[in-house]
């Protein structure tokens, strides 16, 4: 019976005015608490974040534009080719989003190449690592900054691939990501350009595995197929099945895992599972970090 019913059969009664104004009020506090859907839904607000693809079939980088929507506030991660960028802050911006700043994982050129040709069109400063173009702050390992009110970012350092590589986690309340460049990615990890087995171990299996569980990762290539192609063959486990079974169906894996899952189906996150050891042929952690890296890398 609806509430409009309810007061009608009320108003055909003989009744005081008294009573009737009480009977209306309790009858419709009582219609609400038992069905809230009658009521005005609370605002709920989350960071936005909009993936951008770029150089798809060769480097399958991502950008990633973050926005605060309450005070439209925005940061753009890794901007490195601007014609696949460009259109996407013109549209976010037409809509009221706010540019803050550009932000880099680190300096390689297919993700702080686009500095200069983004800096023409937004003058804003530039995060990320002391050898990124252009760069104007350098945060600190742990260091936090805000965008808008409410998304607190926090600057990790994650030195193997590049020496400047730094991972941010961004919380908005209960919602977190991560945006790891070349360090983390789904089911894998970079190549350890400028660094050594122990440090990516540390970036991994230290920094970003203290990290809380339900964290979803946003890294800077899409290559988890892959990445995948190569777990399964070091461990056929069901969570690693499952990410085989995700990427054989699905373009894209970015924001669809967690850190919690990378524990799971990341070999490179397993060192001191028996069959992943057993794989390398190794004992030592370092070793069997390092044995794994060449080994993805001769595929």
């Amino acid at each position: 019976m609806s509430l409009l019913t309810f007061i009608k059969q009320i108003l055909r009664r003989p009744i005081s005015s008294g009573l009737l104004t009480v009977g209306i009020a309790v009858l419709l506090w009582y219609y609400l608490r038992a069905d809230p859907s009658h009521a005005k839904p609370a605002v709920s607000r989350k960071m936005h974040i909009e993936s951008i693809p770029m150089w798809e079939g060769s480097g399958n980088n991502y950008a990633y534009l973050v926005t605060d929507d309450k005070t439209k506030d925005a940061v753009i991660i890794d901007p490195a080719n601007p014609s696949e960028v460009l259109p996407s802050l013109k549209k976010a911006v037409d809509g009221g989003a706010k540019i803050t700043s550009i932000i880099n994982t680190h300096h390689h050129h297919d993700h702080a190449g686009g500095n200069t040709e983004l800096l023409k069109s937004y003058s804003v400063p530039i995060i990320g690592g002391k050898d990124c173009v252009k760069v104007t702050k350098t945060p600190s390992h742990g260091e936090t900054f805000t965008i808008g009110e409410s998304i607190k970012v926090k600057a990790l350092h994650t030195p193997c691939h590049t020496q400047d590589s730094i991972c941010y986690l961004f919380e908005d309340g209960e919602d977190r990501a991560v945006f790891t460049g070349d360090t983390l990615f789904i089911g894998g990890c970079g190549r350890f350009f400028e660094g050594t087995p122990e440090e990516m171990d540390k970036a991994l299996n230290q920094t970003l595995a203290s990290l809380p569980d339900d964290t979803k990762v946003y890294p800077g290539h899409e290559y988890t197929k892959g990445n995948v192609k190569f777990g399964i063959k070091v461990l056929q486990s069901g969570p690693v099945k499952k990410l085989q079974a995700f990427a054989d169906s699905n373009k894209q894996a970015q924001g669809k895992f967690t850190i919690g899952d990378e524990k799971q189906h990341n070999v490179f996150m397993r060192l001191d599972d028996p069959t992943v050891v057993k794989f390398t042929g190794q004992t030592e952690r370092v070793d069997v970090m390092s044995a794994l890296r060449e080994a993805k890398n001769s595929m």
